[in-house]
């Protein structure tokens, strides 16, 4: 009741956040029961696992971003006073799992409604059973794999939320600022280059081996080789763990050449955030280079060849990622707050933070654009032969 109680008063663009976890949620079960309803209509097709593994790809998206929703909920984060009415580190956590979990169920149910009106189950609104043949609606739907499927997201996010936000034990005397301020630098740069390489050796050979189209889609009734979509998860995963240490060099670079105070503000910044904004930020530029090598791979099938299905995942992948990473950067803003305050306490212009704002995002785009080139075109480069 307290999490109800704590959405009711909270400010609109929070709700609006929660209501988009919910809307992912309710695309990622759907998905899921497309992926069901085409098992039973095919049973002795293969491919059925292959779609399922794809859908895992948005399912993914959605928990990161459910993650980044719960770290900026402000009725979550720890406050003075709190503590002595029962609202301590340990129960902010449990409330923001349970919030988390409440935006995921929400969405499962929309999208079991949603499902079942199209298949015709469900009558007395328009476009009943729109699609009934596409989603099997001559074969009784098997309730326990449903719930199951759709259970997945919800517990999934809510066990992903309550592990980011779980309480961390602070050495005595030492405050968190103090501690966050010495940070060290992020070392995930050898694995994300090693894992970013072994996920494109991986796609080079499992794109070798198939007959026909070299990467068919989960929207069309062939399936997807299982070794090209690990390679693509592995350059993912690769871009993940070296984007905070990208982002750290970019820091680097603005402070170089004897820089004034609108460069070092901004490097400073860049460094201290690099952890935060730096994972988000390698998922986007893999999520990026896998639409920039799809229309090298497919470009010459025609338009047909990306089903619905398909349209609705990666316009899942595409807005999870991109608002996953809009959101840290919302946390990484307000986490610097009481800097921001120190610095317009001490004169500080506006246009000055707003220079610093748009060199950081310059400065990142520079970067990391050329890598999410570089990637796609390494990428396509054997799907395309």
């Amino acid at each position: 009741m307290l999490a109800f109680r704590l959405a009711r008063g909270t400010h609109p663009l929070v709700l609006l956040r929660r209501l988009m976890v919910a809307a992912a949620s309710a695309g990622v079960g759907f998905l899921l029961l497309c992926t069901l309803t085409y098992a039973l209509a095919h049973p002795a097709d293969s491919g059925s696992a292959l779609r399922l593994l794809w859908c895992l790809i948005p399912a993914a998206a959605t928990v990161q971003f459910a993650v980044a929703v719960a770290r900026t909920d402000p009725s979550t984060r720890p406050r003075q006073g709190l503590s002595a009415v029962g609202l301590g580190p340990a129960r902010l956590t449990a409330l923001a799992a349970v919030s988390t979990a409440v935006a995921g169920t929400l969405g499962s149910m929309v999208a079991l409604l949603f499902f079942l009106h199209l298949r015709g189950d469900l009558t007395g609104l328009p476009f009943d059973g729109a699609a009934a043949e596409p989603l099997a609606a001559d074969q009784p739907l098997p309730l326990a794999a449903a719930l199951t499927l759709l259970a997945l997201v919800p517990l999934a996010a809510t066990a992903a939320a309550a592990l980011a936000l779980r309480p961390r034990r602070v050495k005595p005397g030492t405050e968190p600022d103090a501690q966050d301020a010495p940070a060290p630098t992020p070392t995930g740069l050898p694995w994300g280059v090693a894992l970013t390489a072994a996920g494109l050796a991986v796609e080079t050979y499992a794109s070798r081996g198939g007959p026909g189209s070299a990467l068919p889609l989960p929207g069309q009734f062939d399936g997807s080789p299982a070794g090209v979509l690990a390679g693509w998860a592995l350059t993912a995963l690769g871009l993940a763990f070296a984007g905070p240490r990208i982002t750290h060099f970019c820091g680097l670079v603005l402070q170089s050449a004897r820089p004034r105070a609108t460069r070092l503000l901004a490097g400073r910044i860049l460094m201290e955030e690099s952890r935060r904004i730096g994972r988000p930020l390698g998922v986007v530029c893999s999520v990026a280079s896998a639409a920039i090598a799809a229309p090298t791979v497919y470009g010459d099938t025609g338009p047909n060849l990306f089903g619905p299905l398909t349209g609705l995942g990666a316009a899942l992948v595409i807005t999870c990622t991109t608002a996953t990473l809009l959101t840290s950067a919302l946390e990484a803003k307000q986490a610097r707050a009481h800097t921001t305050k120190a610095l317009r306490r001490l004169g500080s212009p506006t246009s000055a933070l707003r220079h610093a704002t748009a060199l950081r995002v310059a400065t990142l785009l520079a970067v990391f654009a050329p890598l999410t080139w570089g990637v796609a075109a390494l990428a396509a480069l054997p799907l395309s032969a």
